[in-house]
C-alpha cells in the first residue's frame, strides 16, 4: 500500500473537508491511518481526541508501554504545538506507532491553526 500524507502546505482545508478528503484517501489506499489529521471515529482533528481510550491499542502499540502494559499519558500544548506521550509508570513507552501518532497531532494542530487564521 502507498501512504501519503494530506498536507495543508499547498491549500489550507477546513475540518470537515479535510474530513472528508482524508477518508477517501483513506478508502483508496492513499493515507494511512496513522498519518490521518482527523479523526474520523470522533469527527475531529486528531490532536483533540488523541487522549480517548479509542486511540489505545496493544496490539499496534499506539499509546500504549507494552514493557509496563500501560496506557500512555498524553499532553497536548495548542499554544506551542507541543505534543507528548509517555508512561505513567516508567516514563518511556515510545514505539514507531506513538511516534507516526505524535507527528500526525503536531501536523494536526499546525493544520487547525492555519485553517482557523485562513477563516
Amino acid at each position: 500500500m502507498t501512504t501519503t500524507t494530506c498536507t495543508t502546505s499547498t491549500r489550507i482545508r477546513s475540518l470537515p473537508v479535510l474530513l472528508a478528503t482524508e477518508d477517501d484517501a483513506e478508502e483508496m489506499g492513499l493515507l494511512a491511518p496513522d498519518d490521518r489529521l482527523t479523526c474520523h471515529v470522533h469527527g475531529r482533528w486528531i490532536h483533540q481526541c488523541v487522549a480517548s481510550p479509542a486511540h489505545v491499542s496493544p496490539v499496534t502499540r499506539h499509546r500504549w508501554c507494552r514493557g509496563c502494559r500501560t496506557e500512555l499519558s498524553v499532553a497536548v500544548d495548542e499554544l506551542s504545538l507541543a505534543v507528548s506521550m509517555t508512561c505513567p509508570r516508567c516514563g518511556h513507552g515510545g514505539s514507531a506507532a506513538t511516534t507516526r501518532l505524535t507527528v500526525a497531532c503536531r501536523s494536526s494542530l499546525a493544520a487547525e491553526r492555519d485553517a482557523r487564521r485562513a477563516a
